[in-house]
C-alpha cells in the first residue's frame, strides 16, 4: 500500500479523543454539535466511536471512496458526515452503519474527523471532549473487525499484520455496489 500523504498535507484530519466526564457529552449533545457545524460550513465533521476505526488507512480510504462516489453523481444520502459513516462501516444501510461506527451512551473513545479549513483538536472543546492520541491511530484487534462484521472465518486465514487489508476491501466494496444513479436526479427521456 502506499503511504499516507505526511498530516500536515491531508485535507482530512482526525484524532482521538475521549470524554471529560462520565457521561459528558451525551449522544443528542454530539449530533447538535454537528449539526450545527455542518450548518456553519461545507468542510465535513463526524465522530466515531473510536473502536470501531482500523487505524488511518481506514478512515482515509472511507473518504476517498466517498469523493469519488460523489463525484460520479452517485451520492447514497444528502448528509456527507452519514455518507461516510456508510464507507468508514462497509455498510450500504444507515442503521447498521450507525450501529458499526456510531456513537452510543456507553461509546468512550471517539475519533474525531474534520476536513479542512476546520481543525479537529480546536473542535474538542466544541464536542466536550479531550485528546487522547492513544485512541487513534491503533490498528484493527479482534474486537474492531468483529464491530465491523468480520468475524472469524474471514479474519483467521489471514495474517494479523493483514487485518487492515480486510477492513480497506469492506470499503472498497461499498463503493463497486453504488447505485447506478442517485434518486435524485433527473431521468433522461
Amino acid at each position: 500500500m502506499p503511504p499516507l500523504p505526511p498530516a500536515s498535507e491531508r485535507t482530512l484530519q482526525a484524532v482521538g479523543a475521549r470524554r471529560r466526564g462520565a457521561d459528558e457529552p451525551s449522544v443528542g449533545t454530539i449530533v447538535r454539535t454537528i449539526r450545527e457545524l455542518a450548518q456553519g460550513s461545507e468542510a465535513l465533521v463526524a465522530l466515531f466511536d473510536a473502536r470501531s476505526i482500523a487505524g488511518e488507512r481506514h478512515l482515509y480510504s472511507a473518504w476517498a471512496h466517498l469523493g469519488r462516489s460523489r463525484g460520479r453523481g452517485e451520492s447514497r444520502l444528502r448528509d456527507r458526515g452519514a455518507e461516510l459513516a456508510l464507507y468508514v462501516a462497509g455498510d450500504d444501510q444507515l442503521p447498521r452503519a450507525i450501529e458499526k461506527v456510531g456513537v452510543r451512551p456507553t461509546t468512550d473513545e471517539f475519533v474525531l474527523v474534520a476536513e479542512r479549513p476546520r481543525d479537529p483538536r480546536a473542535l474538542l472543546d466544541r464536542f466536550a471532549l479531550v485528546e487522547d492520541p492513544s485512541v487513534y491511530p491503533r490498528p484493527p484487534d479482534e474486537a474492531t473487525l468483529d464491530r465491523l462484521g468480520i468475524g472469524p472465518s474471514e479474519r483467521d486465514p489471514v495474517p494479523r499484520s493483514a487485518w487492515e487489508g480486510l477492513v480497506l476491501e469492506r470499503v472498497a466494496l461499498l463503493e463497486l455496489s453504488a447505485p447506478a444513479r442517485h434518486a435524485t436526479q433527473p431521468t433522461k427521456p
